[in-house]
């Protein structure tokens, strides 16, 4: 074990999650924090749309931030040594915003061979039950339930996908988490999360990892950043990291990834982009 106890990863095994696990400093997150809302000033606007997705391709500061050590060494602890970054995606709830995430498993579209994927959700801001923090049932990520596509305006999902069968909510534990701390979940995990009641905004980073032996088998070949140890089954491309903040080639590169795996996400619909 790097960074787990056998405790805490025999937890992970029979709930589906385990939280929280300090990463970074607080200091560190409002760092992270910092730079986000520096480059949402320069724009103008909240980040949103395809900036949020995927996002460690266009800036340096998190593409440090998916391979970070401590990060990685639990996602190893799970996983094995090798390891691809297969995506990263910001959930931003604005303050007193009616923004939430239905309840759903993160494998439900996302093609991959099996469910040996683990998301870290990286908090950059408090994640509290006011501001709408994560809710869990444990014990849910066994089976691949039936899912409805519902494209609500407020759901932060690409799809607005829901779960189809009955959700005890009363189980839900609530993943509340400090600035610099993380929570593991499961692919299959009964997942989702209320609007944001607070003053302040809700910022966390969810970052997708898989080991190298997982497949694409549902769309085009797929790309993925090798973050840790060797790749010897060349089932994805490998992701370049940006040179530079927003570099124009980093934002070309980042719109021809997201095309495919738009049309990865959205088969079966007439969706044409993420939300």
């Amino acid at each position: 074990m790097k960074a787990l106890s056998p405790d805490a990863l025999a937890r992970y095994r029979t709930d589906g999650f385990y939280f929280p696990i300090r990463v970074l400093s607080t200091e560190e997150a409002l760092g992270y924090r910092a730079r986000l809302e520096a480059v949402e000033r320069a724009h103008g606007r909240p980040l949103g749309g395809l900036l949020r997705q995927k996002s460690h391709l266009l800036f340096t500061w998190l593409d440090a931030l998916i391979r970070h050590p401590c990060i990685l060494d639990a996602v190893e602890d799970v996983l094995g040594p090798d390891l691809l970054c297969w995506g990263s995606s910001f959930f931003i709830k604005e303050a007193r915003d009616p923004a939430f995430v239905s309840w759903h498993q993160d494998s439900t579209y996302w093609g991959l061979s099996e469910p040996d994927v683990l998301t870290t959700w990286v908090a950059l801001s408090e994640s509290t039950i006011e501001s709408g923090a994560m809710r869990m049932v444990p014990g849910t990520h066994h089976e691949q339930v039936a899912h409805r596509d519902t494209f609500a305006a407020d759901n932060l999902l690409s799809r607005g996908q829901e779960i189809a069968v009955e959700v005890d909510e009363a189980r839900g534990i609530d993943v509340v988490l400090r600035p610099g701390e993380m929570s593991l979940h499961h692919v299959r995990m009964f997942h989702g999360s209320p609007p944001n009641r607070s003053a302040d905004r809700r910022i966390g980073y969810a970052i997708r990892y898989i080991p190298t032996h997982v497949r694409q088998v549902a769309g085009p070949r797929d790309s993925a950043a090798l973050v840790r140890g060797v790749d010897a089954y060349h089932h994805f491309d490998h992701e370049e990291a940006p040179v530079a903040d927003l570099d124009p080639a980093a934002r070309a590169r980042h719109a021809a990834i997201m095309q495919r795996q738009g049309e990865l996400l959205y088969r079966g619909t007439t969706a044409e982009r993420f939300r």
